[in-house]
């Protein structure tokens, strides 16, 4: 019998109340993370993205909820364990990266302080044994002299070295899988390759499984195997990263690669959708139809009804009534 994927989504719904009823952030959303592979978790601001990552980590701040769906990890369902449980399994067994790894350090406490606490705060180990941890997750990120940067506060490192920090802790209990909420947005390009490489390494070497939240599909062309196209809320297309960027066939997808300025000649018009953004459903949802019809060149009045997900083969699939034929 075959090991259950790292992570797993099964129809996953988290709702938020908004002015005109309820808004569902994320709607029924499915995925599965194999162990030591990146899925890239893509969509324009607003589709729910970060929302599905926080939806997994049980950081759902109320009024808003998870309504429905499961989470799986290694197996186990977690979406409805309580807030204690929940404590034991962050950062043992599921792990989250942040955009700003401010959100992760103290600005007040050492880099070696505050990995030991974390290193801590699931095995019963001393101190020392603790920092000895921390300084070789730090070495595994790539960060020189990892015993000085554990005397180091987070004020003294650059940008790029706090969001090592932030990965290499993360990492302290080698968890099945890890979380990463557009980690690289703010840095140089430099950095950011520099990190994406250690990242891909990282998965080969120890088996942990990463969701690469970003809105950039360079980044999942260069470092994800996998990719799931977030728009409103649903994944409506999804497949090997290289095969959905090569022959997208939703119209999002090929609007999303077609914006890219990379693939036009310079000075080049680029291609535009129509106004809009993406809708924000209420009284439990957005409307049963494609949710991007509205601003889809290809619309025919069919896609008011719910739109199929069709299958074409080599993993790749996507939920629409008239999907692209050719390249985008």
């Amino acid at each position: 019998m075959s090991a259950p994927p790292a992570l797993e989504l099964r129809g996953l719904r988290t709702e938020f109340p908004g002015r005109g009823g309820v808004v569902r952030a994320v709607d029924g959303v499915s995925f599965r993370m194999e162990r030591g592979r990146i899925l890239g978790l893509v969509g324009e601001s607003g589709s729910g993205k970060s929302v599905t990552g926080f939806s997994i980590m049980g950081l759902v701040e109320p009024p808003g909820r998870v309504v429905g769906g499961q989470v799986l990890l290694e197996g186990q369902d977690i979406s409805g364990l309580p807030q204690p449980a929940m404590r034991l399994l962050r950062g043992a067994r599921v792990a989250m990266v942040f955009q700003d790894p401010l959100m992760t350090l103290n600005p007040v406490l050492r880099i070696g302080t505050q990995m030991a606490a974390a290193v801590r705060a699931h095995d019963r180990v001393s101190r020392q044994a603790a920092l000895s941890r921390a300084r070789d997750a730090l070495a595994i990120v790539g960060i020189p002299s990892p015993a000085e940067r554990l005397q180091a506060y987070p004020h003294q490192l650059s940008g790029g070295m706090r969001q090592r920090v932030a990965i290499a802790t993360a990492l302290l209990h080698r968890p099945a899988a890890i979380i990463a909420d557009e980690p690289t947005t703010a840095l140089d390009v430099s950095i950011q390759g520099q990190i994406l490489a250690e990242v891909r390494r990282l998965a080969d070497e120890t088996g942990t499984a990463f969701l690469w939240i970003t809105h950039d599909l360079a980044v999942v062309s260069s470092l994800a195997d996998d990719v799931c196209v977030m728009y409103a809320g649903r994944v409506v297309e999804r497949g090997p990263a290289a095969r959905v960027i090569a022959t997208p066939r939703h119209p999002y997808t090929g609007a999303l690669i077609g914006s890219v300025p990379s693939g036009h000649e310079p000075g080049a018009r680029l291609p535009q959708l129509a106004a809009g953004a993406p809708p924000r459903g209420a009284d439990g949802g957005p409307d049963p139809g494609c949710s991007f019809h509205t601003r889809c060149p290809r619309a025919q009045p069919d896609c008011a009804l719910p739109p199929p997900d069709i299958d074409f083969g080599a993993g790749q699939s996507a939920l629409c009534h008239h999907p692209l034929e050719t390249p985008a």
